[in-house]
């Protein structure tokens, strides 16, 4: 068996007195691909945030690979350098080029010089079809555009792991495409993946595993056909037959 990348054991998270995350247990293989769907505000985005830190987990453990999660800085800077991040807004530096804001990670994080950046940031954008764009800053830039940047830019850092939060949802209908077929490409190529999101056609053809979450727990994983098709859980199949109707 594959060495899970991710494990998160009895993971709990709060926010003052309200329970975002309850008993959280999840791991994720090398090359897995995790699609994690569910209502607004079921702890979705929390959960995801949690595996590089950007939430602080209250009780449990959670390990990416051998490092665990935990107050020390060192930890936590050698798993923000192995968790690539994209998030639903592109978080771009809007007074940087494109390509400048793929370099500065790389040369403030990994200290690779700068023309060796610059040529990882042209292999990436490259790669996200839109190498034209490297000179042009982000406000010059259509939605999907940006987000394939933003996705270019979390490659740039070679990590092990791309969480991605609903990178579609702050799209226009016809940019939603070109990024989820970015990230399919990604999938083919053996990318461990988590990503959060509504589309269901994407986690239909991609996910190894879909999970769905209620009110901050994990209520139901299958494996895509299985989910869709045959759900157990009563929430799952009122979710489903919501977002599949419209």
């Amino acid at each position: 068996m594959t060495e899970a990348l991710i494990r998160m054991q009895n993971v709990d998270k709060f926010f003052g007195s309200f329970q975002a995350l309850t008993n959280i247990n999840l791991e994720v293989k090398k090359g897995e691909r995790i699609v994690i769907c569910g209502p607004s505000g079921s702890g979705k985005s929390t959960l995801i945030r949690c595996i590089n830190r950007l939430e602080e987990h209250n009780n449990g453990r959670i390990f990416i690979g051998e490092n665990e999660l935990t107050d020390k800085v060192k930890n936590i800077d050698a798993v923000r350098r192995e968790v690539g991040m994209v998030f639903q807004s592109f978080n771009l530096f809007p007074h940087m080029t494109i390509v400048k804001n793929l370099m500065i990670a790389q040369q403030l994080v990994r200290k690779i010089p700068k023309a060796e950046a610059r040529e990882t940031a042209m292999k990436y954008l490259t790669r996200v079809k839109i190498p034209e764009q490297a000179e042009k800053y982000p406000v010059q830039l259509s939605g999907g555009q940006q987000q394939r940047v933003a996705i270019a830019r979390a490659l740039c850092m070679k990590p092990e792991i791309i969480l991605f939060d609903e990178p579609t949802s702050a799209l226009d209908p016809e940019m939603i495409g070109e990024v989820l077929d970015v990230m399919t490409d990604l999938a083919k190529e053996g990318m461990t993946m988590i990503c959060v999101t509504h589309e269901m056609g994407f986690a239909r053809s991609v996910a190894d595993r879909v999970i769905f979450m209620d009110e901050g727990e994990i209520v139901e994983e299958a494996k895509p056909q299985e989910f869709f098709d045959n759900p157990k859980n009563e929430r799952t199949k009122k979710f489903l037959s919501q977002i599949l109707t419209h």
